[in-house]
């Protein structure tokens, strides 16, 4: 009966004590070992034995219960260690699919064969004990059955948490992330034996996560092909979201197709929340993902990249004749590692490493030293991720020629192209050839100011949207507009005029060519920022053109007229009249002109240049890629903010001014008939209100008193240092004065 007892202890049931599941199935018949995990123990006495005391009983079947806990235990670890699923090269792919169907492969996880390695080295401990019982009943003249009790004592507090363990695993179907959760949770009890087998299997289960975090990190390789780890592909997330397959690859054609490190870099990879330990922090997730992304750039040069380091490299050597064409088609493949291992020198994927195998070897999880390793390691990557884009890439030289071009640093170069456009702008533009319109005055800008040294000018090129384009951007529609709305009573058609804010011409973009890895650095979104800016910048500089030129045209006409009627007295008299008529005109063109200067000195100068200097100041100091990108964010939120462009009502009136001012130069040219008086009074009443409403918002405490913008006392101290913007906005805002004033100074 003791050996019953002790084969019973071992998973094995017989005449004396039974499995109630094997016999409510049929009797004989062994559990299969696919069977599910009985939520009960299942390991009885068999009830026609009628010798055994009542307390023997009690105490037979409360020993037995280890036996059954040892079975399930044994049975998950068998099924957890099944290595079936791995197809053989022998079986048809016909042959795995039926397996799946059937159930028989079930869902294989790493994280479960683990803890199933970790569940089998108790198992064993548990086997020995049994042995040395069996050792003890044999040795002895009397065996009793509380040596068995004695020598299994310590198990009842190990084997029933552990079953229950595996009943949520097996019932929630926990893998992953996940279960290094469960049982970081369960390590926290007061049980000091039960703490130990826990943390045994949570090493475990840390062991695979250290070597696929070994694997991410010091190669750029994710290996994770059952979705158990933290770090996965985007395409998981956009197939579980219903992404279509369309939408997938619509966000990789925004991305160099040849350049798979960047399209790794930009949409490849992200956190999977689901899977992500609890005792791992999100920021440490993040330097985790990200050090697996720069070793993945690192150990990936694209191929204009590593062609371009190898004529570096090679100086004035050519490679000729056909042999010599050969060879080169094959030194690429050979030299992209070099070329790799140069950017990651091996030395520093060894030290990598060797964090990772220190945390491996450490019998706990420290969660501090963990951190300070992830920390390192991040650092190490971000330094030689620096190291690519701001030294060998010239990271610097593409930030200055974005300067220069995109926030007008070369100001003579955009001062004579838009000279050079100044007529065809006078027109609407066709949506048909606008840009190539615009690409003549564009390249004779070039010619006549950009030298041979720039090199970057190069990947600069002009774009004009052909769609959404406005057609009211010449003086011409200005009579065509007035003449219509005299002609018809309704009120439509002034109101579309007023909400336009940007006529055609305003669309002009430029874009600029980035090569591999400076994609890391200048992404769409950056571009568009600087997009956004130039545009903006453009269209003051133009309007600060049209007042000067206006002045200009104005005075040489003026002057000309005075030269040839000055000993004609009645044409004199006539050109003098026209002039005092005119004079107040003058005057206002130059309180537009005063403003323009001023908001452009200020954006130029108080904006631009001082967070220039800043992002310097940063580049120099820092070593670390993501603190530069951190850095040129701040740069262009910065010149976003302090140029009011993320300021809806600001920027509106700027807009407004903007318009009025080009309407008030076109107008003022046009001096023909005495109808120009009379829009010209209109656009300064609107310039007045607008201008006023504009130096009332920007010394308004929410704006001036904040360090949104800390420049910007300076640029109201400009516009008002000698208090006259002040006392107009006064006497304009404040003060409602009607027009028919002029009516009565006519009849004084």
């Amino acid at each position: 009966m003791l050996h019953e007892l002790l084969l019973a202890l071992l998973g094995y049931t017989g005449d004396l004590i039974i499995d109630e599941r094997e016999h409510q199935t049929s009797i004989g018949i062994r559990l299969s070992a696919d069977a599910p995990i009985s939520e009960e123990p299942t390991f009885k006495l068999a009830p026609d034995i009628s010798f055994i005391e009542p307390s023997e009983r009690y105490l037979i079947e409360k020993i037995i219960t280890l036996g059954f806990y040892y079975r399930e235990l044994d049975r998950f670890a068998t099924n957890s260690r099944n290595l079936s699923w791995i197809r053989s090269a022998n079986v048809s792919p016909l042959e795995r699919a039926a397996e799946l169907s059937k159930g028989k492969a079930g869902n294989p996880s790493v994280y479960r064969r683990a803890i199933a390695n970790g569940i089998v080295e108790i198992l064993s401990v548990y086997r020995s004990a049994v042995l040395h019982i069996e050792q003890r009943l044999l040795s002895d003249t009397m065996p009793i059955l509380a040596t068995v009790t004695q020598g299994l004592n310590k198990f009842f507090v190990l084997l029933p948490p552990l079953y229950e363990l595996l009943l949520e695993i097996e019932r929630d179907d926990i893998c992953g992330g996940q279960l290094l959760n469960l049982l970081h949770k369960r390590c926290h009890c007061g049980v000091p034996e039960l703490q130990a087998c826990i943390q045994r299997l949570l090493w475990h289960g840390h062991q695979v996560m250290y070597n696929q975090l070994a694997s991410w990190m010091v190669y750029g390789i994710l290996q994770d092909q059952h979705g158990e780890f933290f770090i996965r592909r985007q395409e998981d997330r956009d197939v579980e979201h219903g992404a279509s397959h369309s939408d997938i690859s619509e966000k990789l054609v925004r991305l160099s197709t040849d350049d798979t490190s960047l399209t790794d870099w930009h949409l490849g990879f992200h956190i999977f929340l689901d899977m992500l330990p609890e005792h791992i922090h999100m920021r440490v997730a993040e330097s985790i993902l990200f050090a697996g992304k720069a070793v993945r750039v690192l150990r990936n040069p694209s191929a204009a990249f590593r062609f371009q380091d190898q004529q570096l490299t090679r100086g004035s050597q050519k490679v000729q004749g056909f042999t010599g064409r050969f060879l080169f088609q094959k030194e690429p493949f050979q030299d992209m590692k070099l070329i790799g291992e140069e950017l990651l020198p091996q030395s520093e994927a060894d030290k990598i490493e060797a964090m990772l195998q220190d945390l491996k070897e450490s019998s706990e999880f420290h969660k501090r030293s963990f951190e300070c390793a992830v920390d390192s390691i991040r650092a190490i990557a971000a330094s030689h991720l620096w190291q690519l884009v701001v030294v060998r890439a010239d990271l610097n030289g593409h930030l200055k020629a974005l300067k220069d071009y995109f926030l007008l640093a070369k100001g003579d170069f955009f001062q004579c192209f838009l000279e050079e456009s100044r007529q065809l702008m006078r027109l609407p533009p066709r949506q048909s050839t606008a840009e190539a319109d615009l690409m003549v005055p564009f390249q004779l800008a070039a010619i006549k100011t950009i030298g041979e040294e720039d090199k970057y000018f190069s990947r600069v090129s002009l774009r004009m949207p052909s769609f959404g384009i406005t057609v009211k951007s010449s003086q011409v529609d200005i009579p065509k507009a007035k003449a219509y709305m005299d002609g018809k009573s309704g009120t439509a058609p002034s109101n579309a005029a007023s909400e336009i804010s940007l006529n055609g011409w305003d669309g002009i973009a430029l874009e600029y060519s980035v090569d591999w890895p400076l994609h890391l650095f200048f992404t769409q979104e950056v571009l568009s920022k600087y997009c956004r800016v130039f545009q903006y910048l453009l269209r003051l500089k133009r309007t600060q053109m049209e007042l000067e030129k206006s002045w200009a045209s104005v005075m040489h006409q003026d002057h000309t007229d005075f030269a040839q009627h000055r000993n004609d007295r009645l044409n004199y008299s006539i050109t003098q009249q026209r002039r005092q008529r005119f004079r107040p005109m003058w005057r206002v063109r130059e309180h537009m002109a005063f403003l323009i200067r001023n908001l452009q000195f200020y954006i130029q100068v108080d904006v631009i240049e001082s967070q220039w200097n800043v992002l310097q100041a940063h580049i120099q100091d820092s070593r670390d890629f993501t603190e530069l990108v951190g850095f040129h964010q701040e740069y262009l939120s910065a010149l976003i903010s302090q140029s009011f462009l993320d300021i809806g009502s600001v920027s509106r009136i700027l807009d407004s001014i903007m318009k009025l001012c080009l309407q008030f130069c076109w107008n003022l040219e046009n001096q023909e008939s005495s109808a120009n008086t009379s829009e010209l009074e209109h656009i300064t009443e609107e310039f007045n209100k607008k201008s006023n409403s504009l130096y009332t918002i920007l010394r308004s405490s929410r704006l001036a008193g904040s360090q949104r913008a800390p420049f910007l006392r300076r640029f109201l101290l400009r516009l008002n240092f000698n208090s006259f913007f002040e006392a107009i906005a006064r006497g304009v805002l404040n003060v409602v004065r009607p027009r028919p004033a002029v009516t009565v100074l006519n009849q004084q």
